[in-house]
């Protein structure tokens, strides 16, 4: 998916980080934001869908366990929808590290797979590559 056109240029990426935790959050935030990408926050799932569907994003960042959805949940649930939101990149910043951790995401349709702490470098280098444009 690629950033939306504005005015015949291409707008920055347009992120969405969910995590509960607000640190994690934060620092992902801070990140994309001084590398030029749009970024906004959800605390959970639940929180992350409502925005999905009332919003454009090229990439959604997802922690796996979180209170009231968690990122799976979520993955497999906007998989399910229309295309516009079905096809939104996905990719997972967990501290779970087990090979079966990465069968289920990659089974719940994640594009990709990371395992906390993640650097402020892989963090952009994923992003840009996931979002479908440098920042």
């Amino acid at each position: 998916m690629m950033p939306t056109e504005q005015s015949g240029t291409a707008a920055k990426a347009r992120v969405l980080v969910v995590d509960d935790s607000s640190l994690v959050r934060l620092y992902y935030l801070n990140a994309l934001k001084n590398a030029g990408f749009e970024a906004e926050q959800a605390i959970n799932g639940i929180e992350a869908i409502e925005k999905v569907l009332a919003g454009t994003y090229d990439l959604v960042i997802v922690d796996v366990n979180m209170p009231g959805m968690d990122g799976l949940s979520f993955i497999r649930d906007i998989r399910r929808r229309s295309e516009s939101v079905a096809t939104i990149p996905t990719l997972i910043i967990t501290t779970e590290a087990g090979e079966q951790d990465v069968a289920d995401a990659r089974s719940a349709g994640a594009n990709y797979y990371l395992v906390k702490p993640v650097s402020e470098r892989d963090l952009i280098r994923h992003v840009a590559a996931l979002a479908g444009a440098p920042p």
